[in-house]
């Protein structure tokens, strides 16, 4: 790709993504090396999900070079395997603006392209809302096909298994397509199983297979019998020596391992599956990273990564960044040091265990450590069945994650009010995965849980402290924290046990009170004392630390106390701390003559970019903050 983001060679050719259609097999394979070197380009300068990419760049240009995708639609689950597609359909020119703020999502979004066709970022969704095109296709008499592309780990997850049985119940013409990157499911199969899978499907054989069910039908007295004989040896063969065994008991049609890098095999897999009439499960091997021996080396640090030298896959180092530790490093060695001193403690993740920080946790204690896979629902009341005997979970999982098990945190835990410690990374803006990934709702949805105690720390060793107390507490607690580096605030020999339901003064002042709560606390804190500078006027910054329940006294202390209130948080301002907050304030008459401004995230998805532009953006950052504070002493 040239400076100004214009693609060359065939890339640049692609007007529209049928002309794939027209390509010979020399240049379809040209075309692919293409697309690896512009998802290469563009994710060495902007970060992104490289190894997934481009572990589906065959599959990709197959799919076009054998579907219409004007007629046809196609769902990508989780979506972070899609670059490939973008590049194919109509936004090569732009790729380079991937995941910057007003640039091309790092996921399928409906409203950028006509081409994706349904809005992704979480896992396992895709077979469920295929089926929902399929359905639809046929009220409608229409007959495009409709595909779904699960894998990734995708497949370990309930909704997909949900999405499966729905769709071989009602038996409508559906293709998924299962791209098996090192999934166990698969991890043994051979040439002889892609042997009969093959030729079990091929069409001289149905042709033969119905021929022969025809005759067998028709003979008297035992024909029935030996049809169900032929019908049963069948799929014993074929389920023995392939995976097949599980998604033809889903009444689909099973087909493959197909050898998801030859184009050839590809197209001929897809020009046979748009014969069938029926759900059909196209099995196709991948490796993650194909084509950059960095990414096939080490998927797992590829899969979602930050910006690197493309020539040998380094992470580019910048003077600007501190080496502080991030919040999960922080919570990972914590977590350790608590575990060795008591032995109820069990970490539980959800396919997360390096970007939760819990592989450590994993590494000193395997016997008590449980990555449940894709299952987010599973994972909480798993957590509950071990603390109904008395062990301490603490379960990992990302804010936006966490979201998909709230049923779960209502009945199984908190209904019961088992001691299970929910531990909520990336909350808040996240930056460049945008609004599916922001993790800005959970205090929304976690406050109103009656027997849930909800902490916020302001800082790295705040967030230890969290710790200590959630697990000296009897009952559930939920901690949330922010994706990035802390502050360089040293962590206490011993972790801080504190009253659940106080806060902490940082500076006291008159007039204009600052109440905040998490990665707000600094910057309110510094937006303070830098309008205290320049106005001479001291403000009150108040660190709340407990969302739920609220530091009842001090706040009211600190309304009677003031003229005007500022409420910060990084999170939905509709049922969020502030929402608490001012709730509490009005049950006890304490709003009278008193000015309340609110700073936090509207009612709008927050699109993606840099954590501080999009921090800058809402007035969230202390640039922002110190504008408030001084349109208030104003």
């Amino acid at each position: 790709m040239t400076g100004s983001g214009m693609p060359k060679g065939l890339l640049g050719t692609i007007r529209s993504p049928r002309d794939v259609q027209s390509f010979d097999a020399v240049q379809l394979e040209q075309l692919a090396a293409e697309l690896r070197q512009a998802i290469i380009q563009a994710v060495s300068h902007n970060g992104g999900h490289l190894a997934p990419s481009l572990g589906v760049v065959e599959l990709t240009v197959a799919m076009l070079s054998c579907f219409n995708f004007e007629e046809d639609k196609v769902v990508w689950d989780v979506g972070h395997q899609a670059y490939a597609w973008k590049l194919l359909t109509g936004r090569s020119d732009c790729f380079h603006t991937l995941r910057t703020k007003g640039g091309v999502s790092g996921f399928p979004k409906m409203s950028e392209s006509p081409y994706d066709h349904f809005g992704v970022g979480h896992s396992s969704t895709s077979i469920s809302a295929a089926l929902g095109m399929a359905m639809a296709r046929d009220l409608a008499c229409a007959k495009h096909e409709v595909m779904a592309v699960i894998g990734d780990g995708s497949m370990t997850a309930g909704l997909a298994f949900e999405g499966l049985n729905q769709a071989g119940h009602m038996d409508r013409k559906l293709l998924v397509i299962l791209n098996d990157n090192e999934m166990s499911i698969s991890r043994n199969v051979g040439a002889l199983s892609h042997f009969l899978s093959r030729n079990l499907s091929s069409r001289w054989v149905r042709r033969f297979k119905k021929d022969v069910e025809t005759v067998l039908g028709s003979v008297p007295g035992i024909g029935e019998e030996m049809l169900n004989y032929a019908k049963r040896s069948e799929h014993s063969l074929k389920s023995f020596f392939t995976p097949g065994m599980l998604f033809e008991a889903f009444h689909f049609n099973y087909m493959g391992p197909v050898n998801g890098h030859s184009i050839k095999d590809l197209q001929r897999a897809f020009e046979l599956c748009k014969e069938l009439d029926e759900p059909v499960l196209l099995h196709v091997m991948t490796q993650k990273g194909k084509g950059y021996p960095p990414a096939e080396s080490n998927p797992t640090y590829f899969h979602g990564v930050g910006q690197f030298e493309p020539e040998t896959g380094q992470a580019k180092k910048f003077a600007a960044l501190s080496n502080l530790p991030s919040y999960t490093d922080v919570f990972g060695s914590a977590l350790c040091r608590m575990a060795r001193a008591d032995k109820r403690i069990i970490a539980i993740t959800a396919a997360m265990p390096e970007g939760t920080g819990t592989a450590c946790f994993a590494e000193q204690f395997p016997e008590r450590f449980v990555d449940v896979g894709i299952c987010e629902q599973h994972a909480v009341t798993f957590a509950a069945g071990l603390a109904t005997q008395g062990l301490r979970p603490f379960v990992a999982i990302y804010s936006t994650f966490l979201q998909r098990s709230y049923d779960q945190i209502v009945h199984d835990v908190c209904l019961q009010n088992l001691p299970v410690v929910f531990c909520l990374d990336r909350c808040g803006l996240v930056g460049e995965d945008g609004p599916t990934h922001h993790g800005v709702f959970d205090l929304s949805y976690l406050r109103h849980i009656p027997n849930l105690v909800v902490l916020v720390p302001g800082n790295e060793s705040e967030l230890a402290d969290c710790m200590a107390t959630a697990l000296a507490h009897n009952g559930p607690v939920a901690i949330r924290y922010p994706r990035g580096a802390g502050y360089g605030v040293p962590l206490r020999a011993m972790p801080l046990i504190f009253p659940i339901g106080t806060g902490e003064v940082l500076e006291q002042g008159s007039k204009v009170a600052v109440v905040v709560v998490g990665s707000r606390v600094h910057p309110a804190l510094e937006a303070s004392r830098e309008v205290a500078a320049q106005t001479g006027v001291q403000v009150t910054v108040f660190n709340a630390r407990c969302v739920k329940p609220l530091p009842e006294q001090q706040l009211l202390e600190i309304a009677r106390s003031h003229e005007k209130l500022l409420l910060i948080e990084e999170n939905a301002l509709i049922g969020g701390f502030s929402s608490g907050v001012l709730e509490f304030l009005a049950d006890n008459d304490a709003l009278n003559g008193l000015t309340v401004r609110r700073l936090g995230v509207p009612d709008a998805f927050v699109e993606h970019g840099l954590q501080k532009e999009l921090r800058a953006m809402l007035g969230i950052d202390k640039c922002g903050i110190a504008a408030t504070l001084r349109s208030m002493l104003e």
